[in-house]
């Protein structure tokens, strides 16, 4: 059983190994996706990725232990591609509400950043993650409807955006 304590945090260098073991635990073991840390340059230097105009990360910390990510990248023109979102499997009880917290961290954020617009790529795999963002008002897109500075990674096959103007969490 989850604590009941968890704090979200802007990303600090000393979360690195935490947030590297989690989002690859979850993508190869949980999801079976094969995809390698040097496929994912963003993880080896998040500040630098992540860190810089209107993008930031964050961590969700319980005790202390990384239980969740998510990323938010500049990409221009008032608009940002959500990336990295992973929650520990222990925490994604409806009771925690972690995903639900990180992205209303992420939303509040991207508000008093001048973001109009989120983009953000997944996998046919993480099926409960499309039924999360649509929950919370992202509608599903094609490729070709992304901003032509959206990062396309080599596993993503579905794509979702969401208009801020529009509501959302």
């Amino acid at each position: 059983m989850a604590p009941a304590s968890i704090e979200i945090l802007p990303y600090q260098p000393e979360y690195a190994e935490s947030v590297i073991a989690l989002v690859l635990s979850i993508q190869q073991r949980e999801f079976g996706i094969p995809i390698l840390l040097e496929e994912q340059p963003d993880l080896l230097n998040i500040p630098r990725f992540y860190q810089r105009g209107t993008g930031n990360f964050w961590v969700a910390i319980s005790g202390d232990e990384v239980v969740g990510t998510v990323g938010l990248l500049d990409i221009g023109n008032g608009s940002a591609a959500l990336r990295k979102m992973f929650v520990k499997a222990s925490f994604r009880s409806v009771k925690i509400c972690l995903g639900k917290r990180l992205l209303e961290t992420l939303i509040r954020w991207c508000g008093a950043n001048g973001i109009k617009e989120i983009y953000l790529g997944t996998t046919e795999l993480f099926l409960s993650g499309h039924r999360f963002y649509e929950r919370n008002g992202f509608r599903e897109i094609s490729l070709s409807q992304l901003p032509s500075n959206f990062p396309v990674m080599p596993v993503d096959t579905k794509f979702y955006s969401l208009d801020l103007g529009k509501g959302g969490v």
